[in-house]
């Protein structure tokens, strides 16, 4: 990758992380069901009427919509809301990566091989660890709903894998404009209009910041960069910075928020995230495959073939959209485009 791309990549990753922090200012002016609607609905709008017409199917449109925008992100606020630390729900978040692998293993019909499977152990004993520490310190019920907003992203994942959307900007913005009216309904129904008024009627230049934020920083911004980076490099090459999501999301909360850090919390760090990463990263026989094809042209692979070998939905940033199987949706490169991801 070239190096302003690389920047890039740790900008909208470490923007990711920060999301978390900025989530936390947002469930102090807002109700998490209220907040979660005005994150949608800011970010949908103007912005549906300038990136043209939906790609896809309207079915995978609705529901993405409905899993990741009303599930996943509902359940995560909610979860935060409850008291589940915002560095720690960066970090529990990443878990998405062997839900996304178990539910393409039974809906996709894809076989996981023993490193993936290895992996999955592994991440599946760092939230065993984070289970067991929170359940001591913290509610244990807003570490609950964060894990279930991990399994509805992974069923996310998995939609948009089988929608291959051609365009992942256009995809996003469409997909936000799905959640608005159904968190907005569950708002009214288990917050209560009264409160969502009051904290309208509030709003400040912290709250209206952090809805900016949650909706055009860290949605539109920053999943548009990450689309064009993911147009322009291989997955393989791209996935692997998400890794630092839940580094800039710990930091961030600790210097901001003042959360410590414990012992077992760091070992759930170390076990979560290098799971997710022998669960989502390519294998060393892939990289070793793509440098043998560069020293001999003739031994390179059919792109059909790479594909073939190419890793599972990698790990996404968590407190955003998934950026899915990119195999399966990104857009030809033109003859004329230098060809890096790698």
């Amino acid at each position: 990758m070239r190096p302003v791309h690389i920047a890039l990549a740790v900008l909208v990753t470490a923007l990711w992380g920060v999301n978390f922090v900025v989530i936390e200012v947002g469930l102090d002016h807002f109700p998490p069901l209220l907040f979660c609607a005005l994150r949608f609905l800011v970010a949908a709008l103007p912005a549906v009427f300038l990136v043209g017409p939906p790609r896809v199917a309207w079915r995978w449109i609705l529901g993405v919509g409905l899993a990741l925008g009303v599930a996943k992100f509902g359940l995560l606020f909610i979860g935060m809301h409850e008291g589940m630390p915002a560095g720690l729900s960066s970090l529990v978040l990443q878990i998405q990566a062997v839900f996304t692998a178990l539910f393409a293993t039974v809906v996709l019909a894809e076989r996981p091989g023993r490193r993936r499977l290895l992996g999955m152990g592994v991440a599946l004993a760092g939230i065993a660890v984070a289970a067991v520490d929170e359940g001591t310190s913290g509610p244990l019920l807003g570490f609950v709903l964060v894990v279930a907003a991990a399994a509805f992203w992974g069923v996310s994942n998995v939609l948009t894998r089988k929608a291959a959307p051609p365009d992942a900007l256009n995809f996003m913005v469409w997909v936000s404009l799905v959640p608005v009216l159904p968190l907005l309904a569950l708002s009214l129904v288990f917050e209560g209009a009264r409160p969502d008024v009051e904290a309208l009627s509030r709003l400040d230049w912290a709250g209206l910041g952090a809805i900016v934020y949650v909706a055009w920083v860290t949605t539109v911004f920053g999943f548009g960069i990450w689309g064009f980076l993911l147009r322009t490099y291989d997955a393989s090459a791209v996935a692997p910075f998400s890794l630092l999501v839940p580094v800039f999301g710990m930091s961030s909360a600790a210097l901001v928020l003042g959360e410590g850090i414990s012992a077992p919390r760091w070992l759930a760090a170390a076990l979560l995230v290098g799971g997710v990463a022998l669960t989502s990263l390519p294998a060393g026989r892939l990289s070793r495959t793509r440098l043998g094809a560069r020293r001999h042209p003739e031994l390179r692979p059919r792109r059909r073939a790479a594909a073939a070998d190419a890793p599972g939905p990698g790990p996404a940033a968590p407190g955003e959209l998934a950026p899915a199987d990119t195999t399966a949706s990104r857009t030809p490169k033109p003859a004329s485009r230098p060809s890096p991801r790698g």
